[in-house]
């Protein structure tokens, strides 16, 4: 074992109470809405917990792969913080519990799990042997068993380390997210067709997997940069977090918003310029009726709006703007969802009401009280991580 890491001086502080009580209020009205929602309209409600689950599962599986992505880059400047990324990461637990109410709904949402229209449509019998409820079922098992796994591999030597301070368990860590990111690129990609582009079993795209990431990215990102600019603006960090920190913060939020506009705007160029009917009509059931204002209204919230605010250099240092941007970003990324989802629902206009505001209600409510219950029981800060130091150090 080598020698442990002597920690830096960081002494915890009791969450605001208001934290609890909002994560406790948002869940409250969020679940009465929602079991209104499956009592009142089934399907609708179907639908929209489908729109809840990935956007839930965007928060848990992309904060488990930002905290991977730092192991095995080896960069600093995120270690003072990365604990944020390792308490969001426990949404994944979650998952299971957020899919049981779609899971059991699938009939109505899913063509392909209606078998008299599977035997009759030459297209659905020949990706049968893929979309169908037993392989389907093994494979969000499978999903769920992975980001569970790796998660509390990680979670676990990272904890371990505050008390024994032993450096070998960072080589550990790289080690294991070595392993775990194809894993995760395969299990995002396969997740994202299953629940999402499935809904159109008829639609092709080779890109989808990338563009599902992208968001998550963002959204996971998005979510981090709130509480960690929050809780440092309010001293809940170890001292030595500079504006170069959140420079990082906001460069990535920055890059990952062009990444998103690229990846969109390239499966649309190459759908319209092969003008495939097998393609082309998933693009146009979204260029019709009221879905019209919602695909331009996520071009503008999705890209023009954080671009907009992040791309002076001195946004990436304000506190302000960055939690702007990532508030942003999240609605965007749950609008994007909705647009990706709901049209299966409505084809020629889309639904909108209380029950459509209940689900992302309780989806912040359930991440919030994830983290301020993660926040009770370890340290905010990885205290004898080796690159700790070195992160409170970092300047560009």
């Amino acid at each position: 074992m080598s020698e442990p890491v002597n920690p830096v001086e960081y002494t915890k502080k009791e969450l605001p109470a208001s934290m609890s009580k909002i994560a406790t209020a948002l869940i409250a009205i969020g679940l009465i809405g929602v079991i209104l929602a499956y009592l009142f309209d089934t399907t609708r409600a179907s639908f929209n917990g489908l729109v809840m689950l990935m956007f839930v599962t965007s928060i848990g599986a992309g904060s488990v792969f930002l905290i991977a992505i730092e192991y095995l880059g080896g960069a600093v400047w995120s270690t003072p913080f990365r604990r944020v990324s390792e308490f969001l990461g426990a949404v994944v637990f979650l998952l299971p519990l957020l899919a049981l109410p779609v899971y059991l709904n699938l009939h109505s949402i899913f063509e392909w799990t209606h078998l008299e229209v599977v035997e009759a449509d030459k297209i659905l019998s020949g990706k049968s042997a893929y979309l169908n409820p037993t392989f389907f079922t093994v494979r969000v098992i499978i999903f769920f068993s992975i980001w569970i796994l790796f998660y509390l591999i990680l979670t676990r030597n990272s904890k371990k380390q505050d008390s024994n301070g032993d450096q070998n368990l960072t080589k550990i860590n790289i080690k294991v997210s070595a392993i775990f990111i194809p894993f995760f690129g395969l299990t995002l990609t396969f997740a994202a067709i299953d629940w999402i582009m499935s809904l159109e079993p008829h639609w092709f795209s080779t890109i989808f997997g990338v563009y599902y990431f992208s968001g998550t990215m963002l959204a996971a990102l998005s979510f981090a940069t709130i509480l960690i600019v929050y809780l440092n603006e309010k001293g809940y960090f170890v001292k030595g977090i500079s504006k170069d920190n959140y420079y990082s913060l906001g460069a990535l939020l920055f890059a990952f918003v062009n990444f998103w506009a690229y990846i969109a705007f390239s499966q649309f160029l190459l759908i319209w310029y092969a003008n495939l009917p097998e393609e082309t009509f998933w693009y146009l059931a979204r260029w019709d009726g009221a879905w019209k204002y919602v695909t331009i209204s996520t071009i503008f919230i999705h890209f023009l709006l954080p671009y907009i605010v992040l791309a002076p250099q001195p946004a990436k240092k304000d506190p302000k703007r960055l939690i702007v941007a990532s508030v942003i970003i999240l609605f965007a990324h749950f609008l994007d969802i909705f647009w990706l989802v709901m049209p299966t629902f409505g084809k020629e206009s889309f639904a909108f009401g209380w029950i459509e505001i209940a689900f992302p209600i309780l989806a912040v409510g359930l991440i919030l009280f994830v983290f301020v219950f993660k926040y009770k029981s370890e340290n905010l800060v990885p205290i004898r991580d080796p690159k700790l130091k070195r992160g409170l150090n970092f300047r560009l």
